[in-house]
């Protein structure tokens, strides 16, 4: 969320920026919905002084046996308390809609951020890795599944519907080993600390960090209680959301949690997208990385999560490559996004594996998650960046894909070796 009083130092600026990102001119609107509440506070701080002053009087006026003009003053207390009541209720409203127009504007992107409608218009930024050249045609990580009788879409879709699979035998182990991979370079080398976090959380936590309102379509609810709860879209939810409502010292910044969780997406807006194979899901695995920073660290924090997140891929020996993402690609909540997109021989293209945004202190105003330097009262927002590190079903097949041999079996990586047992390939059911 943005700072109301930025916007109305710098209406221009924030019209610039959301043009920037395709969307409509703003701070007008927001401003005279603030100038409503600003000029009612107003109004009713008037109030209260006349009140307390009238209070006042009335000890005089009783002090001097004016008892009618006491009276009278009381009666006019009295009024003053009813249109005060009825003026803290109009407050709330006006606070709420303010807070419900801000919700909806994205964040702002950082000056280095290439304009451009969509995905078409994002820059590349590097390279890694050498595709690998087969002596055959080859194939998609669905063919390869089926065939090995180790991936079932079929059984998936009589028990739960489209969008769902079924792995089984060395292809179940390949993709907990991934995960587990991923979580032991994060916490052993890259210095994240695990969480295991809920993977049902309230509509505040989403608000936090930007799933609601703007995106509820793509979230699963159940009722609970009075109210309802959601299944995490990703672990950034409940991650991001430790600090919620926080003040924390400067000097234990940055923190640097990380998770392995489902995930849950309707996927509302993918219709006809990827309908085969395990590329989009309703229900996935994601090693997630977060980061709470200083204001002064965040542009460095990015980089250096997404060289944590780059690192996954070259343990794993998968050719990617790295792209800036454009102003009209980037999410709602992020100032800068770097995705990450590995080479799927099978599709002959790069599919995006891994998304690491820095958010500046968006989040945290949604949140009220700030930070407190040793010695100084006033606090700051915290800023919060958050990435994955990285998608496990892409990644496995991501593997399967780029270590495919011709009679169908998948060459293990050698950094998943230990995790398989030892296991040099995995062959047919």
């Amino acid at each position: 969320m943005l700072d109301i009083k930025w916007i109305r130092d710098n209406p221009q600026a924030l019209d610039d920026a959301l043009a920037r990102r395709g969307a409509e001119p703003q701070a007008q609107a927001l401003i005279e919905i603030d100038e409503q509440r600003r000029s009612h506070i107003a109004r009713l701080q008037a109030l209260q002084e006349r009140r307390n002053a009238a209070s006042k009087e009335i000890g005089r006026a009783m002090g001097q046996k004016d008892l009618e003009t006491a009276e009278k003053l009381k009666a006019e207390v009295a009024s003053i308390k009813d249109e005060l009541q009825a003026g803290e209720a109009t407050e709330r409203e006006l606070d709420a809609r303010l807070r419900d127009a801000l919700a909806v504007i994205p964040n702002m992107p950082l000056d280095d951020v290439p304009v451009g409608a969509d995905e078409n218009d994002n820059v590349e930024v590097r390279k890694v890795g050498r595709r690998p050249e087969f002596s055959f045609t080859p194939r998609e990580h669905f063919e390869l599944g089926e065939a090995l009788g180790l991936m079932d879409f079929e059984a998936a879709a009589k028990i739960s519907g489209a969008r769902f699979t079924v792995l089984k035998g060395q292809l179940a182990r390949m993709e907990r080993a991934l995960g587990q991979f991923m979580l032991d370079l994060h916490t052993g080398e890259n210095g994240y600390t695990e969480v295991n976090p809920p993977l049902l959380v309230r509509d505040e936590a989403f608000f936090g960090t930007g799933q609601l309102p703007k995106f509820e379509e793509d979230l699963f609810f159940m009722p609970h209680g009075s109210g309802r709860l959601g299944l995490v879209p990703t672990a950034e939810v409940p991650l991001t959301n430790l600090v919620r409502e926080e003040i924390v010292e400067a000097e234990s910044l940055p923190f640097r949690f990380t998770a392995l969780t489902p995930c849950f997406r309707s996927e509302a807006g993918s219709a006809g997208r990827d309908t085969r194979g395990m590329l989009r899901q309703h229900q996935f695995n994601k090693v997630e990385l977060v980061s709470i920073t200083d204001a002064e660290s965040s542009i460095e924090e990015h980089e250096r999560m997404t060289a944590c997140a780059e690192e996954v891929l070259k343990r794993l020996g998968l050719p990617y490559r790295v792209v800036v993402l454009c102003t009209g690609d980037m999410g709602f909540g992020a100032r800068k996004t770097y995705d990450i997109e590995v080479w799927l021989p099978g599709q002959d293209t790069y599919r995006e594996i891994s998304s690491c945004s820095v958010c500046g202190d968006f989040q945290a105003r949604r949140m009220g998650a700030r930070y407190r330097r040793a010695g100084e009262k006033q606090t700051q927002f915290v800023h919060t960046l958050n990435g994955s590190g990285i998608a496990v079903g892409r990644a496995l097949i991501a593997v399967m894909e780029n270590y495919q041999n011709e009679d169908g079996s998948i060459t293990v990586p050698d950094a998943l070796k230990p995790y398989m047992g030892g296991l040099e390939r995995v062959g047919p059911a």
